[in-house]
């Protein structure tokens, strides 16, 4: 009889994982996972897809701790654990109900970057690496003695999405090297060294607001890992709110600045009233100011130009006014000013 997996997770990295297992044979006997929320841009598979196709149980506990969910899932006899971007921290008491152990995938390379959102916390910080980890689950989240790791190279100019879909098949080969281990209660375990550990509490849209004072490559870093598909960076502009969904170091002298040298191309979104090109030269006591003109695409709208804090460099930024109704699209990367 095949060990009996519990398995958590979400996210397409919960997809892919709970999908090898199936595509393995191996006696999964529930997927716990989340509801999608209100509001939140689902643009990955989910693991609930594949359980649904298989003929899983799909269990959705606002609170998988309550007494309630702790004997409904004991009332399961899960052999083996395995969490893969499950949102919620898994008490102990769930955790010990397996006798082979409770394991999880993390998306950094631990014990660096332990907690959420590691991969966009990563891109903000200009890492050039990152990876997945298979780890033993504690009571201290990523804390626990680790099985295997896998990393990727990261680009200067990757998005934290970008990022997400170089990492993603790490995952799969990491459980596919170790899940014959970790049935058998073989899997070799390397403590962390808990003195080189970071920590990182999850985002929320508030964090993409650009400080302008901080150098030109820390707001490149924070727009690159926050922009589409999440919530993106902004500034608020007078009365508007602009969302950033790219901008680059610059070092073009002023007035040079072109539809090529900014990157634009293609059919300008319909949803958008005007596009303009602009550069922002960040200094003391200097103006947001066109680079080159409008281009004018439905109702006009006319952006009212003001100061924006000091800083030290340059940037090219891409910007358009929507719709506070309309979403951000990904036909051109923009920035986006919505009226609050």
């Amino acid at each position: 009889m095949r060990p009996r997996i519990l398995f958590f997770g979400y996210s397409e990295v919960g997809h892919d994982c709970l999908s090898l297992l199936l595509e393995r044979g191996e006696d999964v006997v529930a997927l716990v996972t989340h509801e999608d929320q209100p509001g939140e841009k689902i643009w990955f598979r989910t693991p609930a897809l594949a359980a649904r196709e298989h003929g899983v149980p799909v269990l959705t506990p606002a609170n998988v701790n309550t007494p309630e969910w702790r004997t409904r899932l004991a009332e399961l006899r899960p052999d083996l654990i395995l969490s893969v971007y499950y949102r919620q921290m898994i008490g102990t008491r769930i955790l010990g109900l397996a006798r082979l152990g409770a394991w999880n995938l993390h998306g950094s390379l631990l014990p660096r970057y332990r907690g959420r959102a590691p991969i966009n916390w990563a891109v903000l910080h200009g890492e050039s690496r990152i990876g997945m980890t298979l780890h033993r689950m504690i009571n201290r989240a990523d804390a626990g003695a680790i099985v295997d790791q896998e990393g990727v190279e990261l680009g200067p100019r990757d998005t934290a999405e970008q990022a997400f879909r170089k990492v993603l098949p790490c995952a799969r080969r990491i459980l596919a090297r170790q899940i014959d281990a970790l049935l058998a209660g073989t899997a070799s375990e390397t403590p962390q060294d808990d003195s080189l550990a970071t920590t990182f509490s999850g985002r929320r849209p508030e964090d993409g607001r650009i400080d302008w004072g901080k150098p030109s490559a820390a707001i490149f870093n924070l727009i690159r890992a926050v922009t589409d598909p999440y919530p993106g960076a902004f500034t608020d502009f007078g009365p508007a709110r602009l969302m950033v969904w790219w901008a680059e170091p610059a070092a073009l002298p002023p007035g040079r600045a072109s539809a090529s040298s900014c990157g634009v191309s293609g059919a300008v979104p319909a949803s958008s009233a005007s596009i303009c090109r602009a550069r922002i030269r960040r200094a003391q006591g200097r103006t947001l100011r066109k680079a080159c003109s409008a281009v004018s695409r439905g109702p006009r709208s006319t952006p009212s130009w003001s100061t924006i804090a000091p800083a030290s460099a340059r940037l090219i930024i891409r910007w358009s006014v929507i719709p506070m109704r309309g979403p951000p699209w990904r036909t051109a990367q923009l920035i986006g000013a919505r009226p609050r």
